[in-house]
């Protein structure tokens, strides 16, 4: 009949030395419990990084709209509330309300505190600043604070290569079986006189590459979760003015580029609604996307509405599909505004992101972890094959 486990335990440990047993519980928490929480706890926090600025975000944002609301001065009771010393906002908060008591404007005092709020964000609030009305801008701020979802479900998918595919341990493995295996497989074979298996030598001459490659991948992914856990702030390090590469990579990406043509649309919607001219509006809209290649076509669109022509046919440079136009000479035509009107549009292009981008995460998963996979299975093949020949042969030597 078998014990149970606990009931072997407690048998061992009535018969063990006590300080002995302490001793091996003390280690045994020390190196494997305490490292395995600390490391969950770090992967969740990197992990929920995005959800925690975008709550930093949409925090931030009614307070504006409730101090706005009620009538109150922006500027001074921001202040009274840091001056609360509630850590709900955390420390970039406490700096951006110390900027504003010491006389600077609100849209200064973003400026000295750049990870403090999304680029796109703070861009959208300088523009409501400079109009002198925030509140045309908040609704427009709104759509862009469901983003970090989708950003740490992607985030999940990468972790699971990471973790499974293009782990240190399995790179460390590959490249000991190429450096000391094979050669010793090598030897046995040359000793024996016999002839080894055509997958042995093709593994053999071009391992050393695979796991050059395979290295190339991990450590391209230890780059992207170093950009991902910097956030949109680190990335730009890497934007130079002359050759903006970050932003033309952004504009190039699909669900990067709808994500865009959305801020850049209820930007445009919530200016026009709160009387904003045209260009002036195209203008602070582009401005809005935090891209340069955005903001050179929405350039390019001012200049078509000063020669004349209509806002549905200007908007053409950042209208890839014709869809955007004809969307505005509906909603011109409308009696709701511009933002009600477009409100469904702004919805499916976020949706389409959405779609992309979870799919796109999940193609390069699953590539990554069958390539992996067709990885092991060849090396398998290669040594039980050869195996297999080096006892065929022994025993007809």
């Amino acid at each position: 009949m078998a014990i149970p486990f606990t009931a072997q335990f407690a048998a061992a440990a009535a018969t063990a030395d006590p300080g002995r047993a302490a001793l091996s519980l003390l280690l045994y928490f020390g190196f494997v419990v305490v490292p395995a929480c600390l490391l969950g706890w770090l992967i969740s926090f990197l992990l929920s990084l995005p959800m925690r600025r975008q709550e930093r975000a949409r925090f931030f944002i009614h307070l504006v709209e409730m101090t706005l609301r009620e009538g109150k001065p922006l500027e001074r009771t921001l202040v009274d509330i840091s001056n609360s010393h509630d850590t709900s906002l955390g420390v970039r908060f406490h700096l951006f309300a110390t900027y504003l008591e010491q006389g600077l404007t609100f849209s200064e005092a973003l400026k000295k505190v750049p990870r403090f709020l999304p680029p796109q964000i703070t861009a959208m609030l300088r523009a409501g600043e400079e109009l002198g009305d925030l509140k045309k801008v908040l609704p427009a701020c709104r759509y862009l604070l469901n983003d970090a979802q989708s950003s740490v479900r992607g985030a999940a998918s990468y972790l699971v290569i990471l973790a499974f595919v293009l782990s240190p341990v399995a790179i460390f493995v590959l490249t000991a079986i190429s450096l000391f295996v094979f050669p010793k497989i090598g030897e046995i074979i040359a000793g024996m006189d016999g002839t080894p298996p055509h997958i042995f030598l093709f593994v053999r001459d071009h391992l050393a590459w695979l796991v050059a490659a395979e290295s190339a991948l991990f450590a391209g992914i230890v780059v992207s979760a170093v950009l991902y856990i910097g956030g949109p702030r680190l990335v730009r390090w890497f934007n130079f003015k002359s050759v903006p590469v970050v932003d033309w990579i952004a504009w190039r990406v699909p669900w990067k580029h709808k994500r865009m043509q959305r801020n850049f649309s209820a930007m445009l919607a919530a200016l026009l609604d709160g009387g904003v001219p045209e260009n002036v509006a195209v203008r602070l809209a582009g401005d809005c996307a935090a891209n340069t290649i955005f903001s050179r076509r929405a350039l390019l669109m001012e200049r078509e509405l000063a020669n004349g022509a209509t806002l549905s046919r200007a908007v053409q440079p950042v209208d890839d599909t014709g869809e955007f136009g004809w969307r505005l000479v509906n909603a011109a035509r409308a009696h709701g505004g511009f933002l009600a009107t477009l409100a469904g549009w702004h919805e499916a292009l976020d949706a389409k992101a959405f779609q992309q981008e979870q799919a796109a995460a999940h193609v390069l998963t699953s590539a990554m972890v069958l390539a992996n996979g067709a990885l092991v299975l060849l090396v398998a093949l290669s040594v039980f094959g050869t195996l297999i020949s080096l006892i065929e042969t022994g025993v007809l030597w």
